[in-house]
């Protein structure tokens, strides 16, 4: 039987965010209804609201959640009534070219719920990034669903479905940070200081943290930056090299993903360094880069999507870090909000005032 529930829905481009009620159906074969218990405040979700996805309005927003299964649809058996799980966006499909062979990280056709939620009146709705969490319940296909040790609460654990995976993995995934090297971040938000983590625990001796915000600086600090450069005041090229004897950071990683940032995170490298993007920038965006340095120095330039994360294998194994008091998951937690503030928790977001606001159910 349908359920009807409370959700957070963007009518329009830019309209302020409302509460309403969402009509969530049964679990059809594949699917599966998730209680949310907690779901993070993303860029991502703002970005939905200004339309700078799509223009496929109404959405239901929110996808950095975790929860527990309510119920499944025929065909299920990767996750049962009561399963604690983290919401995914790379339900990896296992058929497609990548999956084929044997990069199931970069899935090229991953799996969201066939059905529709809808407005009382309805209308379909669009979730965001197809999960939809900022909801008393949603509905998902049943891959989107990662099992984690209950033990850790869902205001930190929900953060893996998105922005500190990103960071996490661009670091350890896409830049492949080993023992003893240097690496630079430029971007101390949510996702750059979850890059400055997982560099840390990558065991990286010398972080660097770029930021225009000294806040943002300090907060770096507590994930691991060892030096914090701010951009306003000082060139960040030459104060990077000056903390690496001249050379530039063997990995140098872009988490605002604009031009000017990337050119400086190109020119921070080392020799064979890597540069990694994993901001989100613009349609219009364009880069200029010496084609001659491209080459000369050799290495990488890598992006980052969705910090090319396997849910399966990547969630399960931070939690059990974070477990361990490795991984600092609650220091991303800036607070803990109702439903009804999620627009100014978006205010808050946009000012730089917050790592993460989690809504709490």
């Amino acid at each position: 039987m349908p359920h009807e529930v409370k959700g957070v829905v963007a009518r329009g481009k830019g309209a302020p965010v409302t509460v309403e009620t969402i009509t969530v159906p049964d679990p059809g074969p594949g699917e599966a209804v998730v209680d949310v218990q907690a779901c993070g405040v993303c860029h991502t979700d703002l970005h939905y609201r200004e339309g700078g996805i799509n223009d496929e309005f109404p959405f239901l927003l929110g996808h950095e959640a975790a929860g527990t299964v309510a119920a499944v649809g025929e065909g299920v058996t990767n996750v049962a009534v009561g399963d604690y799980v983290i919401l995914n966006w790379r339900a990896v499909c296992g058929q497609c070219r990548a999956c084929l062979k044997g990069e199931p990280q970069y899935c090229f056709d991953t799996h969201n719920a066939a059905q529709k939620m809808t407005l009382a009146d309805g209308t379909e709705l669009s979730p965001a990034l197809g999960i939809g969490a900022f909801v008393e319940k949603t509905l998902v296909h049943s891959g989107q669903c990662t099992k984690v040790d209950p033990a850790a609460p869902a205001t930190a654990a929900g953060l893996l479905g998105c922005g500190v995976m990103a960071g996490v993995g661009a670091a350890i995934n896409t830049g492949g940070v080993r023992r003893g090297e240097s690496v630079a971040v430029f971007g101390c938000g949510g996702v750059g200081n979850a890059a400055i983590a997982g560099a840390k625990l990558a065991g990286a001796t010398t972080i660097v943290a770029v930021d225009i915000d000294d806040r943002k600086l300090e907060w770096a600090r507590q994930f691991g930056a060892i030096h914090t450069v701010n951009s306003r005041a000082t060139d960040p090229v030459e104060a990077i090299k000056g903390h690496t004897n001249g050379f530039g950071v063997d990995v140098a990683i872009d988490a605002v993903g604009h031009p000017a940032v990337f050119e400086q995170a190109f020119h921070a490298r080392d020799l064979a360094g890597r540069v990694v993007l994993v901001g989100v920038p613009t349609p219009d965006m364009q880069i200029t880069l010496p084609l001659l340095e491209v080459f000369g120095r050799g290495g990488a330039i890598k992006s980052s999507w969705y910090g090319d994360c396997l849910p399966s294998r990547d969630f399960p194994m931070l939690v059990d870090l974070y477990r361990q008091g490795r991984f600092p998951l609650d220091k991303f937690v800036s607070e803990t909000i109702g439903i009804d503030d999620v627009e100014t928790a978006f205010e808050k977001m946009h000012h730089g005032d917050v790592l993460r606001s989690v809504v709490v159910f």
